[in-house]
């Protein structure tokens, strides 16, 4: 059997998700940055070498239509009890006793192929998290090949990794470390470049003299 990492990311509700993000788009389309945040991400995962499934966990109709087709699994699971419950349901619902199960979170628009090619390398099969760019959350979480998800995400949770045995992976890797929560945030991830689910909603930004943004170039 191939080997290689199986990874889980979970997503709310379209219209619950990323309130914090809200104002980057007009109203009516804060459902479809939120996706667009998404689908960037899941994308790209699905192209790292060393990944072999990309799970969504999703409670959202539009996301499963969204994503056939496109090589991403999908399962909506109504009424976990937030995003750890998710994760686990997830990393369960992929049963890889023997295998690496990881969570990486869904809104990574600029991430590249190759940069979570790296961390997955630099993890070589330890424990492993990658912060994000403030240092204390968490983009991605991978266990040991064999070994529980045991996802510690919320407030704090790059030291509740950490605490748990996880190595700190990716320092050096600005797209994986972006994960956008506010609109400045995308800002950053438009100067890196973003990938072209979400590029429309920055070249708004973009031609109204508000940012400079980039078309993610691949690996």
């Amino acid at each position: 059997m191939e080997r290689g990492v199986d990874l889980v990311v979970p997503i709310k509700n379209l219209d619950r998700a990323k309130s914090r993000l809200r104002g980057a788009a007009p109203d009516a389309q804060h459902a479809d940055l939120v996706l667009a945040l998404l689908l960037d991400t899941v994308t790209a995962a699905a192209r790292a070498g060393g990944v072999r499934r990309v799970l969504v966990v999703c409670e959202d109709k539009r996301v499963l239509d969204a994503l056939a087709g496109t090589g991403v699994e999908c399962v909506d699971e109504r009424g976990l009890p937030g995003l750890n419950a998710a994760l686990t349901f997830g990393a369960e619902y992929l049963h890889t006793p023997t295998g690496t199960v990881g969570a990486l979170q869904a809104d990574l628009p600029a991430l590249r192929p190759a940069e979570l090619s790296e961390a997955i390398a630099e993890a070589d099969g330890r424990r492993a998290y990658c912060a994000d760019r403030p240092g204390t959350g968490t983009t991605l979480l991978l266990a040991a090949p064999g070994e529980p998800l045991d996802p510690r995400f919320g407030p704090g949770s790059a030291d509740a990794h950490a605490a748990s045995g996880a190595v700190r992976v990716g320092t050096a890797l600005p797209a994986l470390r972006c994960d956008v929560d506010t609109e400045d945030d995308l800002a950053v991830a438009a100067g890196l470049g973003l990938g072209k689910f979400t590029l429309p909603f920055a070249s708004q930004r973009e031609n109204a003299g508000q940012w400079g943004c980039e078309h993610r170039d691949e690996p």
